[in-house]
């Protein structure tokens, strides 16, 4: 039977329980007390800060909004904490927990309990989208799991972790599907450069975060420990188990874990209990447009994604969904081999015309002042497409208007800069614009077209003058003539990517 002592509880570890960062713990409070069955209650005035806006892809992230759209919590009603009402009985759950194929020890308690009711009864959608990820990723990180010997019910880490987002990035800047920090993915050898993040890559970071859930077993010789140490670090689970006096039991030295990790291990019970039984709950996965079947490719040369796409027709858009570690859309194979992950359904197109991808285009593609602007900055996403300019958002502006100004995509907007989900920007931020958005769109009237054709026409072959007219930019001048590039412009003329120019100034265009 559950004692009603332990119904302050669950409000409390709620804010702990999917932190992604073992960073700004703090010492245990004094007033913290064991009670009977190894539970812990938390004083009333225990507070944890919430940051929902910056850590928008944990899994408690729409709780927390939910938190701050409301006056009173999913939790708080006339100043008292209640236990969310279970559509079941303790006796269900604890027999369907037992009957889970874990080698690793399940607990089930009060903490638990609402972990459960959370994930199947407050948050359906979100657990549906998740289940819809999982049967794509789950069969990839299984193999993996496999491969080091290692319990197959670990692949719900990465449900606690990132909810199955490979592209997840945490207020501590922890990434990926496993939410690497830099330290540790460094440990690993995961690539992290200008044009590589592999700590976004399903395939890597799985085999990575394998390794190192191993190695934390190899310390502690017990999974719970070693699930815990992956969240707050080893040398934090060595602190907890010395003060509880030796103590290598998880539920003795949880309240001497940093705030952020002691409801960890519940919340992985929690997954594994929703993963296997959400049919029961009336939960459906989400019908995601993921293939069934993904090929890979040894890339050994710089390959670009619409080298790719333009050739065979893959959206480009794809290919980042499949390859999220290319953070510009450019393969660095000159460096190292890396993988081209690719849809079924293009494989034999991309195998019969690999000659014709790795060739089109590529003196434009990969201009050598591009790449090292890239190498040196990481700003540019696209460079055959034109120049770059950095947009300070103005007041009343949106992300549509703004694409709508310089001709481009909302989504490749939004992927430059990484905005997420809510399409929130605000007055003042700075926005990275490529491409053809180096100048904002201009009309060009009926006269000058007529004019700019019999160009074309008669100067084929030729090197001619440019007088530039009120209005126009290096791009948009590159745009009025066939088979002439910004940067060709920029060559010929002597010109960097920053050159101003003014009504009146000659500009040499090579036709």
């Amino acid at each position: 039977m559950i004692m009603k002592h332990f119904l302050l509880l669950p409000v409390f570890l709620f804010f702990m329980v999917f932190s992604l960062s073992a960073q700004n713990n703090k010492e245990l409070s004094e007033d913290t007390t064991i009670i009977a069955g190894k539970m812990v209650i938390i004083n009333d005035d225990e507070v944890l800060a919430l940051d929902a806006e910056n850590n928008i892809d944990s899994l408690l992230s729409i709780w927390y909004i939910q938190r701050a759209l409301q006056d009173t919590s999913i939790f708080m009603q006339a100043g008292n904490y209640d236990v969310p009402e279970a559509n079941l009985s303790d006796e269900v759950y604890i027999k369907r927990i037992k009957a889970l194929p874990c080698i690793i020890d399940l607990p089930y308690n009060n903490v638990v309990r609402n972990q459960i009711i959370y994930y199947t009864q407050k948050m359906k959608e979100k657990a549906e989208m998740i289940l819809g990820l999982a049967e794509f990723y789950f069969p990839m990180i299984e193999e993996i799991l496999d491969i080091y010997d290692m319990p197959l019910e670990l692949r719900n880490m990465a449900v606690i972790e990132s909810a199955l987002n490979p592209r997840a990035v945490s207020r501590a800047k922890a990434k990926g599907l496993w939410q690497f920090m830099y330290g540790t993915a460094k440990n690993y050898n995961l690539a992290m450069n200008s044009f590589v993040e592999e700590r976004f890559d399903p395939v890597a970071s799985t085999h990575a975060a394998a390794r190192h859930m191993k190695d934390l077993y190899a310390i502690f010789g017990d999974w719970s420990l070693a699930i815990a140490a992956y969240n707050c670090g080893a040398g934090n689970v060595n602190k907890a188990i010395k003060r509880s006096g030796g103590k290598r039991d998880y539920w003795d030295i949880y309240p001497y874990l940093p705030k952020e990790t002691r409801g960890y291990v519940p919340a992985f019970t929690a997954a594994n209990y929703l993963m296997t039984y959400y049919k029961e709950h009336g939960l459906t996965p989400k019908q995601l447009s993921l293939p069934s079947h993904v090929d890979t490719f040894f890339v050994n040369k710089l390959l670009h994604f619409e080298q790719i796409s333009e050739v065979i027709g893959i959206p480009v858009d794809e290919l980042r969904n499949y390859n999220p570690q290319y953070v510009h859309n450019i393969i660095p194979g000159n460096e190292r081999t890396y993988v081209l992950r690719i849809p079924y359904e293009y494989t034999a197109a991309f195998a019969e015309n690999e000659k014709e991808i790795y060739a089109y285009k590529d003196s434009l593609y990969f201009n050598p002042n591009i790449i090292k602007q890239i190498a040196g900055r990481g700003a540019v996403s696209s460079p055959a497409s034109g120049a770059q300019i950095i947009h300070r958002v103005k007041s009343g502006e949106s992300l549509s208007t703004i694409a709508n100004r310089y001709g481009v995509k909302i989504n490749d907007l939004k992927y430059w800069n990484g905005i997420g989900k809510n399409n929130i920007i605000r007055a003042g931020q700075k926005l990275v614009v490529y491409g053809k958005s180096a100048a904002p769109k201009t009309t060009t009237t009926a006269a000058a077209t007529a004019k700019t054709t019999t160009q074309k026409q008669s100067t084929t072959g030729k090197t001619i003058t440019h007088t530039v007219k009120k209005g126009e930019t290096l791009w948009s001048i590159s745009q009025k003539y066939d088979d002439v590039t910004f940067y060709e412009i920029l060559k010929l003329n002597g010109f960097s990517e920053k050159q101003k120019i003014y009504p009146g100034d000659k500009v040499k265009i090579k036709i």
